[in-house]
């Protein structure tokens, strides 16, 4: 991914050297905590292993446009050239890397000192803290934690001691740690702490498009939002130097396209950082009472206007003027956004442009230079309309005459991702007839692609993978209640199955049709309790997977038995955190650090908060595993089956399912009724493929006339 105009990174001179001091403003600081020495260079950084290929993302090509150079004016852009060449200063070795947004950032902090990283798995997240585990240099704790709130607060009580912490997840794991993060606000820290939050707009693999600036707001924390892998890598450092410079926990929100897309990245040595001070009682410092809270809110609000000027000539917040004079209209952005406009503008010198790399607190010196002498502004951003509202307060406060635009006027898209095309037909609707007989005169100097034909892509619905234990567990629950109704008269049996977030919400899909409700992590257990409430006659399942169950299941499962709920937990547990690329959890028996524990037995949890029914069953062994839902789902209370069966991913297969023609007799029913991608149509004959066959047997279960057979790989 190529960045236009790209200031000068780490080196020489520090660009952090131009933060300015407030170690004379003690009242800005969270209880004068003093400020941690500088850092400076260390020991040489292991090169990491090139990602995938299929991560690549085609270079863009950006025409590098004219930017106003940093002279203390609150402008950000490229320094001035350094008296002595950076890159090679002092013996100090780097190289170029090819590296994932997420790769970048862990890297990042690996350089920036943190010893102590935390966090729940979540995509677009992930990568980032494997990728610290996978090149941890020797010194650095990561764990994956339970849940989010959990890695919240690990990092935090590290941060109270000194150390430089980093706490990894998506956005709507945020809602999870929202509780100490508030508080953390208002307490401060001691050690740099960097949470990364990473957005993804779309959503592309998420339940909800949700917007962490606002959570900068809510919380008066500053937040740093870059626009390419390339200044993720530097930005993670400059978050730490920020966090602790003013005693504060940092909001650090990439998005899907920053964090899954690929770029050649100058990875940099890591700087030595002093040993932790190590954690010094003061109950008025680290023990939230009303007073406190009272005091340090009233110093939040007076740093939050020192930050913004500060951050307003931070070096990643670009200020492009136009050439000449007379422009009247320019254009606010952020995050990959920028690097949209920038392409879809390719070079047009009609507009400025301003990209906000630190959108709270907003650095108001530069958006007042920005908005000088322009008529009218287009706010071009993902998800909410944040830059746009800011701009408007702004201009409000400071009676501007300036027309502010965006989403809220209906000229940006009001959801999901921005994109080059989309960016373009805004700017060309609302710049007009200049712009486009620009990008015409553009047309004949680019030499054009060739066109080759592209075929249409396969259709390939969501769906669990073929031999995933998931499906015989669904399967074997929707047996069940099917054969409660057999012979029965008067009231049928109704199944009400409430599913959770993970591989099993694909359980919705036909023909297992499994899931009737889907809300957040966990919330399939208590959702069971609040129909049962109003409907008690039904019969109630609750599915949620292993690392969920020990994320957030456990609380819904006490409440369910405080309250008598009458209710069958159906613990789907395959030994992985699956969805998100098989980290492990407190069941696993070992962690991220390369321990091998003890094991956290679920049914042993299941029998400490007052289940008393609990039975263990491999779903593949479907009689049995039917016969059980049977027996258990009918008694009163609080039950729990614990399908018990390994991800595909996770164990290597040893047989394969074939199907004999000469006793199929084309019924179907192996497709009909469990949905496995390994079963297909050709030429009207049900066949196998091979390989997507893990021979789980499932079919073979359900085949009537046993057409389908296992066989030895």
């Amino acid at each position: 991914m190529h960045r236009a105009a790209l200031p000068a990174g780490r080196g020489t001179p520090e660009p952090r050297a131009a933060i300015a001091d407030i170690s004379r403003r003690p009242e800005l600081h969270s209880a004068g905590v003093p400020r941690s020495p500088a850092p400076q260079s260390a020991n040489a950084f292991q090169r990491p292993r090139r990602p995938h290929s299929a991560h690549l993302r085609a270079r863009r090509p950006y025409i590098r446009r004219q930017i106003i150079a940093s002279q203390g004016t609150g402008m950000a852009g490229p320094p001035a050239p350094p008296a002595q060449p950076a890159p090679k200063e002092r013996g100090i070795r780097m190289s170029k890397t090819f590296l994932m947004g997420n790769e970048a950032i862990g890297l990042g902090a690996i350089r920036a000192g943190v010893q102590v990283v935390s966090g729940y798995p979540g995509t677009p997240s992930t990568e980032i803290l494997e990728t610290v585990a996978k090149h941890n240099p020797g010194d650095v704790y990561v764990e994956w934690s339970v849940n989010e709130k959990a890695g919240m607060e690990v990092a935090a009580a590290a941060a109270y001691a000194g150390a430089r912490t980093m706490v990894t997840m998506k956005q709507v794991g945020l809602n999870v740690a929202a509780d100490p993060l508030m508080s953390l606000a208002y307490v401060g820290v001691k050690g740099g702490m960097v949470v990364v939050v990473a957005d993804d707009p779309g959503p592309i693999s998420s339940q909800t498009e949700q917007d962490t600036r606002h959570f900068g707001q809510f919380s008066k924390l500053p937040v740093f939002d870059p626009s390419s892998p390339e200044e993720a890598y530097e930005m993670i450092g400059d978050a730490f130097d920020y966090s602790e410079k003013y005693h504060t926990p940092v909001l650090f929100r990439p998005t899907t396209r920053v964090c899954h897309g690929c770029a050649s990245v100058e990875v940099k040595e890591r700087l030595k950082r002093p040993e932790p001070e190590g954690f010094v009682k003061d109950s008025g410092k680290w023990v939230i009472f009303p007073r406190l809270s009272n005091a340090n809110h009233r110093m939040i609000e007076q740093r939050l206007p020192v930050i913004g000027e500060d951050l307003s000539a931070y070096r990643f917040n670009y200020l492009h003027m136009e050439e000449g004079t007379g422009c009247t209209k320019g254009v606010i952005t952020h995050g990959i956004n920028y690097e949209s406009v920038m392409e879809a503008l390719k070079g047009y010198k009609g507009v400025r442009v301003l990209k906000v790399a630190t959108p709270n607190p907003m650095p108001e010196s530069l958006l007042l230079k920005f908005v000088d002498g322009l008529k009218e502004v287009l706010a071009v951003e993902e998800l909410d309309p944040v830059l746009e509202t800011e701009l408007l307060v702004l201009c409000g406060r400071h009676h501007l005459p300036v027309n502010v635009k965006g989403k809220l006027t209906g000229n940006v898209q009001p959801a999901g991702e921005n994109s080059v095309e989309s960016v373009r037909a805004a700017l060309e609707s609302w710049l007009g007839d200049p712009y486009i007989e620009y990008l015409h005169s553009l047309e004949g100097d680019e030499p054009e692609a060739p066109s080759l034909p592209v075929p249409p892509l396969p259709i390939r619905p969501p769906v669990l993978c073929a031999g995933c234990p998931h499906r015989a567990s669904f399967y074997a629950v929707k047996r069940a209640v099917e054969s409660l109704n057999e012979g029965r008269e008067g009231d049928p049996v109704e199944g009400v199955y409430c599913g959770d977030i993970g591989c099993y919400t694909l359980g919705n899909a036909k023909p297992l049709d499994m899931v009737d409700t889907c809300l957040c992590m966990g919330a399939g257990i208590t959702m069971a309790q609040g129909l049962s409430r109003v409907e008690p006659d039904k019969r109630y399942f609750s599915f949620v997977g292993d690392s969920t169950f020990f994320a957030s299941g456990i609380t819904g499962i006490v409440n369910a038995v405080y309250n008598q709920a009458n209710l069958t937990v159906c613990v789907l547990d395959n030994s992985t955190t699956a969805m998100t690329g098989h980290q492990p959890h407190p069941g696993t028996g070992h962690t991220m650090m390369g321990q091998v524990v003890d094991k956290v037995s679920i049914e042993k949890v299941l029998e400490a908060v007052g289940v008393t029914k609990i039975v263990t069953v491999d779903p593949l062994d479907l009689e049995l595993a039917v016969n059980t839902v049977k027996d258990v789902s009918g008694l009163d209370g609080v039950k729990a089956v614990i399908f018990k069966s390994p991800c595909i991913a996770v164990v290597k297969p040893t047989k394969r399912c074939r199907i004999d023609p000469d006793r199929c007799v084309h019924c179907r029913t192996c497709i009909t009724e469990i949905g496995c991608p390994a079963l297909v149509l050709d030429d009207g004959q049900v066949k196998i493929e091979s390989g997507l066959c893990t021979g789980c047997g499932l079919c073979g279960r359900i085949c009537s006339v046993g057409a389908i057979e296992e066989e030895v790989r």
